[in-house]
C-alpha cells in the first residue's frame, strides 16, 4: 500500500513528467503556444469548413452549448457585407478577430489571420449559401478599406 507521502512524490514527479513533455517542444517552436496555421486558399467554401463551421456548424445553424454561435443559415442580418466584413475583421461577442490588425494571431491562443481576398472570399459564400441570396458580391478592396477606414 503506497503511503500519502509516496502519493505525493508520485503525483510530482509524473505533473513534472507532463511539464517538460509537453512545454519544451512547444517552446521551441513558437512563442505563442497554439497559433493556427495560415490559411493558403482564398475558397470561400474551404474557409468557411476550415474555421467558421467549429462555431457555426456544417450547416451554419449555429450552436449554443459553452458560448452562443449564431446561425448564418437563413440570416437577414447577412444582408450587409460589411455587417460581415467588420465582423470577421475586428471580432464580436465571443467572436475572434480574424484581421491582423485587430489582434488576429498576437494572443495566447488565437485564430489564423485571414488576407482581404479570404475575409471577401468567405463573405461571398456564406451571403450565397445556406439558403442566403444575397448576390452583391464584396471585393477584398472593400473589406482593405473598411480595415483602414478611422
Amino acid at each position: 500500500m503506497t503511503t500519502a507521502p509516496m502519493r505525493i512524490v508520485i503525483a510530482a514527479a509524473l505533473g513534472l513528467l507532463m511539464v517538460c513533455g509537453v512545454q519544451a517542444p512547444v517552446r521551441a517552436q513558437s512563442s505563442r503556444m497554439f497559433v493556427a496555421p495560415k490559411l493558403s486558399s482564398n475558397n470561400g467554401a474551404e474557409i468557411y469548413q476550415h474555421i467558421c463551421q467549429g462555431c457555426h456548424m456544417p450547416d451554419a445553424l449555429g450552436a449554443q452549448g459553452a458560448g452562443k454561435y449564431p446561425a448564418l443559415a437563413n440570416n437577414t442580418d447577412l444582408k450587409s457585407s460589411t455587417f460581415m466584413a467588420l465582423t470577421i475583421l475586428g471580432g464580436r461577442s465571443n467572436m475572434p478577430a480574424f484581421g491582423a490588425k485587430h489582434g488576429a494571431g498576437a494572443m495566447f491562443f488565437s485564430p489564423p489571420a485571414l488576407s482581404y481576398e479570404q475575409i471577401a472570399g468567405v463573405i461571398n459564400y456564406v451571403r450565397t449559401h445556406f439558403g442566403n441570396h444575397y448576390a452583391d458580391p464584396i471585393t477584398a478592396a472593400q473589406v482593405e478599406a473598411l480595415d483602414k477606414a478611422p
